[in-house]
């Protein structure tokens, strides 16, 4: 162990055992012991203080000692070159380490100190002594023993499936990838034939047509091309009204089919004036083939424009994936949040049709170093939980801001609310006030556990009309990972 505040063990003075035994009492596992437990506690241990980031134990190192931590904050992770997802945090209040009982030989990762920390040490050759003189140690360490036990497992399990669902978006994004570019491809080829056709029609006219009636049809080509070039969206009800003036220019000039061909140039955003300006000497016959030709070129048109906004729609999705899953990234990486929630909403956009979504990102927000993949989880949990309050039609707020030296991350929705008699249980494991079979009672506990592992924190305020997630997470994540 690197120590940087004292070099030794401090050794037994009267008033180092007084503040030393205070402290023990402070310890949520040692509750409830004698002050003569304590007090042999406080005699028996080597007191250590070392300051932040300072390495404590390399993985594969034997494991001879059990940490009773007072102040600070320990983290293990494994193959820390990788990057891996820290694998334990020993906080304040917790027994750490090598304990009595256990079959553990060596150090199962690499332990920093993230803040600076004070702990007792006990070495394994004095466990005998202390099963005897503080008999309670049994169970305790045995309780501890078997919720690290399970810790861990459930760490180990979340990663599997984070990489299973990486692989899988991986997969996904590759199948997508391909079929969406031969479709994209064929409507940007199609609406290039379909101005090779506009231009050849002309050529085909000129074998009937005089050379400057060939040109007056050319000339109101593009007149029709200049007006509808960039005009905004119509609304359903602006459509229907232009249909109808449409089809009584048709009837009134003689055009067979004018409800159809009138839809059509409605759509388009075609009006009245742009037929009155056709060429004069066209008859009837002939502009009912001009129009008809117009309208099933500006179909065929709007049919191709459809596939390459469904094929972008799909490449966006595709990039959605990519970054909800980090795919080809580290474990670590730059976070943008808002973007990040952004990614989250997109994985969801189709339940989002009936949802007023209000954002209240602040400008300029630092980027922080997290894993990506675990925050989107809990996003995705905040989100889902939102949705379910509203029943897919309402209101959810997602607002994001910096306070002092943390982000605030804010999911609001105008739900019925959360009971106040449960409100203090909504992040247990396995409660949920869903209907049996609609959940497992499992989405907020592993979004609390992952804002830890951010040394973050989690928290929910509900009334009746309004409930909101709120998560501070640190900008400064120095020794975490």
């Amino acid at each position: 162990m690197s120590e940087s505040v004292i070099d030794q063990p401090v050794t037994t003075s009267s008033d180092r055992i007084a503040v030393l035994t205070e402290a023990l009492r402070n310890v949520a596992p040692l509750h409830g012991m004698t002050a003569e437990e304590y007090r042999w506690l406080a005699i028996n241990g080597e007191e250590r203080m070392v300051d932040a980031n300072t390495a404590l134990f390399q993985q594969g190192e034997p494991a001879c000692r059990m940490s009773i931590i007072l102040k600070g904050e320990i983290q293990v992770q494994r193959d820390r070159s990788s990057g891996a997802p820290v694998l334990f945090i020993g906080r304040a209040g917790q027994i750490t380490g090598l304990l009595p009982f256990s079959r553990m030989q060596t150090y199962g990762g690499h332990g920093v100190t993230s803040a600076p920390t004070w702990a007792v040490e006990y070495d394994k050759s004095i466990f005998p002594r202390m099963l005897a003189e503080v008999p309670s140690m049994t169970q305790r360490v045995v309780s501890i023993l078997l919720d690290r036990s399970r810790e861990v497992t459930r760490i180990e399990q979340q990663s599997e499936k984070l990489n299973a669902l990486g692989k899988l978006a991986a997969n996904l994004a590759h199948e997508l990838n391909n079929p969406a570019s031969a479709a994209q491809r064929a409507a940007s080829g199609m609406l290039k034939e379909l101005e090779i056709f506009g231009r050849e029609r002309f050529r085909l006219g000129a074998l009937c047509f005089a050379p400057e009636h060939v040109e007056a049809l050319r000339a109101w080509d593009r007149y029709i091309h200049r007006s509808l070039d960039g005009k905004p969206t119509l609304t359903p009800s602006e459509v229907a009204l232009r249909e109808e003036a449409l089809q009584r220019w048709l009837e009134e000039h003689q055009i067979p089919s004018g409800a159809h061909m009138g839809a059509e140039f409605a759509e388009a955003g075609i009006l009245p004036e742009h037929l009155d300006a056709l060429p004069p000497f066209l008859t009837p016959e002939s502009t009912t083939l001009l129009l008809s030709q117009h309208a099933s070129t500006l179909r065929a048109e709007r049919m191709a424009e459809a596939m390459l906004d469904s094929t972008a729609r799909i490449f966006d999705l595709i990039t959605a994936i990519k970054d909800y899953s980090y795919m080809d990234q580290a474990p670590i990486q730059e976070v943008d949040v808002p973007q990040s929630l952004e990614n989250t909403l997109a994985m969801l956009q189709s339940r989002l049709q009936h949802v007023e979504m209000v954002r209240e990102y602040e400008p300029n927000l630092p980027i922080i170093s997290a894993y990506g993949s675990e925050l989107n989880q809990v996003w995705t949990v905040l989100l889902e939980n939102a949705l379910e309050a509203i029943k897919g039609r309402g209101r959810i707020r997602l607002g994001v801001r910096r306070a002092s030296e943390v982000l605030m991350i804010e999911v609001e929705d105008d739900g019925p609310g959360i009971p106040k008699e449960m409100q203090a249980r909504v992040f247990e494991p396995f409660f949920t006030t869903k209907a049996p079979g609609h959940g497992l009672g499992l989405g907020l506990d592993t979004a609390q556990r992952i804002v830890r592992l951010h040394r973050g924190s989690l928290s929910v305020q509900s009334e009746p009309g309004k409930t909101c997630f709120q998560v501070i997470l640190p900008l400064q994540q120095t020794g975490a990972y």
